[in-house]
């Protein structure tokens, strides 16, 4: 089927405690803690703009302000990096603002669950598809996941879910997607989402990822839906009802996700983005080899 409308738009629940990675968050959002060079939204940002988005909507709460800041312009330091000749780290610096007029962001007032939060960007997305990108998760792919995501939509339409694999021994700590028929490349019908299943009851070994090509149907859906899972509105339940109503395919995306909601993953994604960083890469490779063979010895 081919697509309705382009994919324009871009949510980015943001307004999230962190409470995975405390105390780091206790001050920073966690959005911002850094993932070796740029905090972990910029790479998240730069994943949906490489995709074509041309608007995003972070989808704040309180002591959120610093996010809204990164991407502004920041006069007196790019003036001060002009002034001293550090051209490199301005070009960088400059690379990471937003365009005027390209980005909104709204309150989630209170911590109601991923689904409020994507709901309460139903007035700046309108009646049009659009992405969601959760930003705890980092995916290292080329190109990125969402463009991938974008490319596959173009031909199927409908609603787009991420997966990728998951082991059977942890397939009980995911949410996994029930299947409908067999693979078409990337791409698999859906006819349901199991949240943790026990490993023998596993409808799939395909995780839900956390990016989400959505229609504006899902907002009605979201408005009437009831507090499920932690009383809160969840995301999955409103998708839930919603493919009664429509098609959903899981794209299983080429590249790997990080978790940095976690802080195991968090330290995953910080040396892998520091390994594939193409001017400090090999400085990183010995850097780590080093602090891997000094641990080896105190151990000794």
């Amino acid at each position: 089927m081919p697509r309705s409308k382009t994919i324009r738009k871009a949510v980015l629940p943001v307004a999230g405690f962190g409470t995975r990675v405390l105390p780091a968050t206790k001050a920073i959002p966690k959005e911002m803690l850094p993932v070796f060079d740029r905090p972990a939204i910029d790479y998240v940002v730069a994943e949906a703009r490489e995709a074509g988005i041309e608007h995003i909507v972070f989808v704040t709460g309180r002591n959120k302000g610093a996010i809204e800041d990164y991407f502004d312009h920041a006069f007196e330091l790019e003036h001060s990096l002009q002034a001293k000749g550090k051209t490199a780290i301005l070009a960088e610096v400059e690379a990471a603002r937003l365009p005027a007029g390209t980005s909104s962001f709204v309150r989630q007032q209170a911590p109601n669950g991923l689904g409020h939060a994507v709901w309460c960007a139903r007035d700046v997305v309108g009646d049009e598809p659009f992405a969601v990108l959760l930003p705890d998760v980092l995916i290292m792919g080329q190109p990125g996941c969402l463009k991938q995501m974008v490319d596959a939509y173009e031909t199927v339409g409908g609603n787009l879910i991420a997966v990728d694999p998951v082991a059977p021994e942890q397939v009980s700590s995911f949410g996994v997607i029930a299947p409908d028929g067999v693979a078409d490349g990337p791409l698999t019908r859906m006819k349901g989402m199991v949240e943790k299943p026990k490993r023998e009851e596993a409808p799939s070994l395909l995780r839900i990822t956390g990016r989400y090509i959505l229609q504006p149907a899902i907002f009605d859906k979201l408005a009437a839906q009831k507090p499920g899972a932690g009383g809160e509105i969840q995301l999955t339940d409103a998708m839930a009802a919603l493919m009664a109503e429509e098609a959903f395919h899981a794209f299983q995306f080429s590249g790997r996700s990080y978790d940095c909601g976690d802080k195991i993953g968090y330290l995953a994604a910080t040396v892998a983005f520091a390994l594939n960083n193409p001017a400090l890469s090999a400085e990183a490779r010995q850097t780590l080899q080093t602090a891997l063979n000094e641990a080896a010895t105190s151990r000794s």
